[in-house]
């Protein structure tokens, strides 16, 4: 009945036909950036890239506060990252560095000439979910989202911590909208319309994943995320361009990098 997806997929379901428009409760109170024009598709939350870090499996070793952090040889076969070629947070780590570093959505250069320097350090690259092996020491840095990293934190009691490198990164807002010829089209705009409400919102936010109505987040649960005066580094993706560059991300990595 109703679609919850990764925000680069939103407009790719849009043309695919798979899901229709509507407009559920406090609609218009979401930023324009972050939802469908016509009502396809809208936010419910975002997560922020960066690196999810096992402090005790570094081994005394300081933790990376930066991209170019990552390429110090103390740090060889201490990095992780989900395979671009299969995981939408892969894409998004390269669009991350890409764009910390200079580059744009049309020119992905230096987020591939980083990922290429970064094999010299012997990175460990699962296909998909890596968050047990960051816990149990296997993979003590992996660019991934700060919910993952709070969830270690604060629900599995591990020594992590999470970083928004010093150059910047991305926050990804994550969509749902409502399939098209659902069977129950009624009780899913039903539950588009809670996913907005107060309530709906405080179970992102209790879930570490920050809500699209920022005043959902409890004082208690805010003081577990890190301040925002660290998350000004961190930008919103622009899940239009994402949707068409992350083509070519996979390609140009497999290609150049894999």
């Amino acid at each position: 009945d109703v679609v919850y997806l990764g925000g680069q997929v939103g407009p790719q379901a849009k043309a695919a036909g798979v899901i229709e428009a509507y407009k559920p409760k406090r609609w218009a109170d979401i930023p324009a950036s972050l939802k469908d024009a016509e009502g396809s598709w809208f936010t419910i939350h975002s997560g922020t890239l960066g690196f999810f870090v096992n402090t005790q499996a570094l081994r005394g070793k300081p933790v990376p506060r930066s991209w170019a952090d990552l390429l110090k040889p103390e740090y060889k076969g201490l990095v992780g990252y989900l395979n671009p070629g299969s995981a939408a947070v892969g894409q998004v780590g390269v669009i991350s560095a890409n764009l910390a570093l200079g580059g744009s959505y049309e020119n992905l250069d230096p987020g591939i000439k980083f990922f290429k320097q970064l094999q010299a350090n012997s990175p460990i690259v699962p296909t998909q979910t890596a968050y047990a092996r960051v816990l149990s020491g296997e993979i003590p840095i992996l660019i991934d989202y700060d919910f993952n990293a709070y969830r270690g934190q604060y629900g599995d009691q591990a020594p992590t911590v999470f970083v928004i490198p010093q150059e910047g990164t991305q926050q990804l807002p994550y969509v749902m909208g409502l399939v098209k010829n659902g069977p129950n089209p009624e009780q899913g705009k039903k539950l588009l319309d809670f996913v907005l409400s107060d309530e709906g919102q405080s179970h992102w936010a209790n879930a570490y994943l920050r809500p699209v109505f920022s005043a959902a987040m409890s004082a208690d649960v805010k003081k577990r995320f890190l301040p925002d005066t660290e998350y000004q580094r961190a930008q919103a993706i622009d899940v239009q361009k994402l949707s068409v560059a992350s083509k070519a991300i996979g390609e140009r990595y497999q290609k150049e990098v894999g």
